[in-house]
C-alpha cells in the first residue's frame, strides 16, 4: 500500500530502515495483513496456534478500551507489512490499572531496533491514556498503573527485549496437555449434584457463574456489559461441549470446553481444550471440578479427538495443578505476564 503523507505517523525512536513507514489502522481490509503477521511470527516462535481471518475479525470487532485510530500502529517497509503493535487498557478488581500491549515483528526484521521503537511507542501512548483517565477522574491517583504483556516462553527475542527495558515476570501459566484420551479415570459427580447439557436459556447463567468463580483468581478483570456477547460469539465456542454441574437450579461449576477445528487442521492434530474450569465457592472441595473435567475428556474422545489441553496458574500449584496432573495432563510449555510500572509522574 502506498501511504499518503496524511496517513503516515511518526515514531521518533524508529530505526533508520530504508522505506520504513508507520500508519494507524485503516479498516477490516487490514485483517488479512494481521493474519499474515501473526502466522509468520507464530511459526518463528514455535507457537502452536493458527490465527484465522474469522478469529481476527471477531477479536477486532469486540475490542474494548481500544481506539484503533490511535492505539494501533502498523510498520511497513517499501509497502510490505513487517510488524504491528496494539495497546488497550484493563482494570483489575481491587488491583492495578493495566496498560496492555501486543506486538509482532516478523523474524527477518528483528534485532534492527523496530521492536524497541514499537515498545516505546506503546508505553508513551498508554501513559497518555492513563494521564487522561486520571484528569477525568475515572482513574484514581492512588491506583497503581503498570504496563503488561503476555509472552510465551518460546518467544525468546520478545523476552530479551522486555527484560532489557526493565520488565519482570509478574505471574506465569503452564500449558498442560494430555497426550491421549485412553484410560480416562472414573470421577462420579458429587452427591446431590448432576451434570446437565447446556441449553440456550442457560448460557448466560453458566457464563455469569464462571465469572463469579474466577473473581478469586489472580488478575481478575470484571467483564463489561459486552462481555457475554463477546464470549458467546467466539468462532470456536460450542456450548454442546460444555460440562455444567447443577445443584437444583443453581450452577455449581463448569468446564467451558471447546475444539478449535481451524487450529487442528493447520497443525494436523485432534485436540480439545478443557478450559474455563470453575467451581463456585459453596461447592468447592467436593470433587466437582474433577468430575466435570473427566466428562470433558470423555466427550472429546466421543467426538474423535486424540488429546486435550488446558492452562493453569503456576501459583495454583497444590490444587488445580495436582488435579490436572492426576487425570493425565503434563506440562509442555507456558507463558508469563511481564509487567513494569508506568513512568514516574504519569
Amino acid at each position: 500500500m502506498n501511504l499518503t503523507q496524511q496517513e503516515k505517523m511518526a515514531i521518533p525512536t524508529a530505526p533508520e530502515i530504508p522505506g520504513l513507514v508507520f500508519r494507524h489502522f485503516n479498516d477490516e481490509s487490514d485483517y488479512p495483513i494481521l493474519v499474515a503477521l501473526l502466522s509468520g511470527c507464530n511459526a518463528a516462535d514455535g507457537l502452536e496456534r493458527a490465527d484465522t481471518l474469522e478469529g481476527v475479525a471477531h477479536n477486532y470487532s469486540h475490542l474494548e478500551h481500544c481506539d484503533l485510530s490511535q492505539d494501533f500502529v502498523l510498520a511497513e517497509v517499501a509497502g510490505t507489512p513487517v510488524a504491528y503493535q496494539r495497546v488497550w487498557w484493563e482494570q483489575e478488581k481491587d488491583g492495578p490499572w493495566l496498560g496492555m500491549m501486543v506486538a509482532k515483528v516478523l523474524p527477518e526484521w528483528r534485532r534492527k531496533g523496530l521492536g524497541s521503537a514499537l515498545l516505546r511507542w506503546g508505553e508513551d501512548r498508554l501513559s497518555l491514556v492513563a494521564a487522561r483517565l486520571r484528569s477525568e477522574g475515572s482513574l484514581l491517583l492512588e491506583t497503581p498503573c503498570r504496563y503488561s504483556l503476555e509472552v510465551y516462553h518460546t518467544e525468546k527475542a520478545r523476552i530479551a527485549l522486555l527484560e532489557k527495558n526493565g520488565y519482570a515476570v509478574a505471574r506465569s501459566e503452564h500449558v498442560m496437555v494430555r497426550p491421549d484420551l485412553e484410560a480416562i479415570p472414573d470421577a462420579p459427580m458429587p452427591p446431590g449434584l448432576e451434570a446437565r447439557p447446556a441449553v440456550p436459556e442457560h448460557y448466560r447463567r453458566v457464563w455469569e457463574a464462571a465469572v463469579e468463580a474466577f473473581q478469586d483468581h489472580w488478575g481478575f478483570i470484571p467483564p463489561t456489559e459486552n462481555g457475554f456477547e463477546n464470549f458467546i460469539s467466539e468462532p470456536f465456542n460450542d456450548p454442546s461441549l460444555w460440562q455444567v454441574g447443577w445443584d437444583g437450579d443453581q450452577v455449581a461449576g463448569s468446564v467451558l470446553a471447546f475444539i478449535n477445528n481451524d487450529e487442528n487442521q493447520a497443525l494436523n492434530r485432534l485436540r480439545g481444550y478443557s478450559e474455563g474450569i470453575s467451581v463456585r465457592r459453596p461447592w468447592r472441595r467436593r470433587g466437582l471440578a474433577r468430575a466435570l473435567l473427566v466428562r470433558s475428556l470423555q466427550e472429546f474422545k466421543r467426538r474423535g479427538m486424540q488429546e486435550a489441553a488446558l492452562s493453569v496458574d503456576t501459583q495454583n500449584w497444590h490444587s488445580a495443578y495436582k488435579l490436572y496432573e492426576s487425570v493425565g495432563f503434563r506440562i509442555v510449555t507456558g507463558y508469563s505476564y511481564f509487567q513494569k510500572s508506568l513512568q514516574p509522574g504519569v
